[in-house]
This record gives structure tokens, sequence and C-alpha cells, in this order.
């Protein structure tokens, strides 16, 4: 996306491999933590929300979190003030944004690197649904047809 643009630059500046993704971002954050997939770090601009889902995800397979809010505009600022947000240069740690054990499940809906999409079959359809918990410390993918 454009708003990448300049920290795509100064990785490649220094010699950093990227690998950019389309959608995805939860999925993306879990791959910085298998050795398997070689991804070392994630990094990017998106929305509050999905900083706090990745965290929540990162939480429950063992990963690191840092991440600050980006305003756009005053308006964005203001809404901040309101919800009692003052320092806007304040970097945030995993533990500040998920602070107790987590269950963290993402459903496909369609065809994704962690789960398959909906699956209509001759009985219903298909979903697939992962399932990560801090407390358990366990990963799983729940595959369930739904009837009808």
């Amino acid at each position: 996306r454009p708003r990448h643009s300049g920290i795509i630059e100064s990785l490649r500046s220094v010699g950093a491999r990227v690998h950019l993704i389309t959608d995805g971002d939860v999925a993306g954050v879990i791959y910085t933590t298998d050795p398997e997939t070689g991804i070392d770090l994630y990094l990017g601009q998106g929305g509050a929300p999905e900083g706090v889902l990745a965290a929540a995800a990162l939480k429950c397979v063992g990963g690191q979190f840092q991440g600050r809010l980006v305003f756009r505009n005053e308006d964005e600022k203001g809404r901040a003030r309101r919800i009692g947000i003052t320092d806007f240069s304040r970097t945030y740690q995993l533990d500040e944004l998920v602070s107790t054990d987590v269950v963290f499940s993402a459903t496909g809906v369609t065809n994704g690197a962690l789960v398959a999409g909906v699956k209509a079959t001759s009985k219903g359809f298909v979903t697939e649904t992962l399932v990560l918990d801090s407390a358990a410390k366990t990963a799983r993918v729940v595959r369930t047809q739904h009837l009808g």
C-alpha cells in the first residue's frame, strides 16, 4: 500500500528482504513466530482493532508486539482525547494491549494461508477455524460441518 512505501524503501536500503501481503494481517503476524517461514518481523500501518487482534494472537503463540497510534488528522486525535489518550507518541507493548490470558479465533471466509475458506458440500457447508489459547498454550484448527 502507498502508506508503506517509506518503510519498504528504508528496509530494502539496509538489505532486508521484504515480502508484501495483500490481506490477512493477523496471518502475517503469526508467521513471525514460526521459524519455518523465514519471516522475522512484521511491520506495517493498519487500524487499531487489527493491532489488538494481532497482539492477542501473538500472546497465544509467544510473540512480541510494539505498536503506536498513527493519526491522519486532528479529528482522529480528538477522538483519542475523548477516550483518555493524551500521549500521541506512546509505544504500546503486548502486555498493555492484552494483559490477561486470551483465546483468539479466526474462521476462514475465503481461502487463506492459515485456514481454508467456506466450502459448500452436498450436506451443507464446511468451515475451518484457527483457535489459539494463551493459557493452554495450544493452537488448533477446527473443521466444522454445518448441516442443512
